[in-house]
């Protein structure tokens, strides 16, 4: 597990670019047969990305937890956007399909990943949190019908925003969030641009309350995201490409415009699960 420490905003303005890349960057979460796992110091959250193969892969503590197993005292989202896999809570079997999701409550004691077919291996990216107590695993399906420990997201969390006018024809796909999913903290979510929309999160804003993550996916291998961040007068920017993450600190604005579309997934940890609960800040602002 790769430890990342937490950053001043008044350093983050003297930093190199190679400096805010190792600082706020994951550079690749998915390796054949491995899990890939970051731990911040910003609020506590881990990142990562499970891509079993030909094996089965089981998420450890590791000795950076202090914990008997992972989710002892946290909780876990979960994202697959590769092919059809499976994910095993405490013998417990989830087929999760392509683009379904997971929430995996804190106590469960093991938990491992797998792949349908190691010719189109599944690709499960993580989330996770500290939490103080325990809520229900559910399977999460965009659509379908409502089964015992299936979620299917709620229409009204399915919310289609923004015009091609002005390059940010986007829909957001809340997975994780109260009133759907119930969590201690964590919420995740999807959003897709359509063709010709490149801007996600513009205005921009920040919320102390709560940090965030972005990965990015679904660019071709010579597309990227020019991911901004910073505080409103000191932005800075970091080159985004295929499946990468950016750490974002509650400071920090988190907006991105693409040389083409693409869709990323949000997850959020902190003080309030508020979606909506956002400092805006004015484009005639942003510095």
């Amino acid at each position: 597990m790769e430890l990342r420490t937490a950053a001043s905003p008044r350093d983050v303005k003297h930093y190199t670019t190679q400096r805010l890349r190792e600082e706020f960057l994951i550079p690749q979460l998915f390796f054949e047969d491995d899990m890939k796992l970051v731990y911040s110091h910003i609020d506590r959250i881990i990142t990562g990305g499970a891509m079993p193969v030909k094996k089965e892969l089981k998420l450890e503590a590791g000795e950076e937890l202090r914990a008997k197993y992972f989710l002892e005292r946290r909780e876990l989202g979960v994202i697959n956007i590769g092919g059809a896999g499976s994910i095993i809570v405490d013998g417990k079997v989830y087929t999760v399909e392509h683009k379904q999701g997971m929430y995996i409550g804190k106590g469960a004691k093991e938990i491992s990943f797998a792949s349908a077919d190691p010719e189109k291996p599944a690709k499960f990216y993580l989330n996770s949190a500290p939490a103080h107590m325990a809520y229900p695993t559910v399977l999460i399906k965009r659509e379908g019908e409502p089964e015992e420990g299936v979620v299917i997201i709620k229409d009204e969390n399915k919310v289609e925003l923004g015009s091609l006018e002005d390059s940010n024809h986007r829909t957001i796909c809340k997975y994780i969030l109260p009133g759907q999913v119930e969590s201690c903290q964590l919420e995740m979510g999807m959003t897709s641009l359509e063709p010709g929309s490149v801007w996600n999160t513009m205005p921009s804003h920040t919320h102390d309350r709560r940090m965030e993550v972005y990965m990015y996916f679904e660019l071709p291998e010579d597309a990227f995201v020019m991911h901004y961040m910073g505080e409103p007068s000191e932005t800075r920017h970091i080159i985004v490409r295929n499946e990468q993450a950016v750490i974002s600190p509650s400071w920090s604005i988190h907006s991105g415009s693409g040389s083409r579309n693409y869709t990323f997934i949000w997850g959020m940890v902190g003080e309030n699960q508020d979606f909506d609960d956002m400092d805006g800040i004015a484009m005639q602002d942003l510095m």
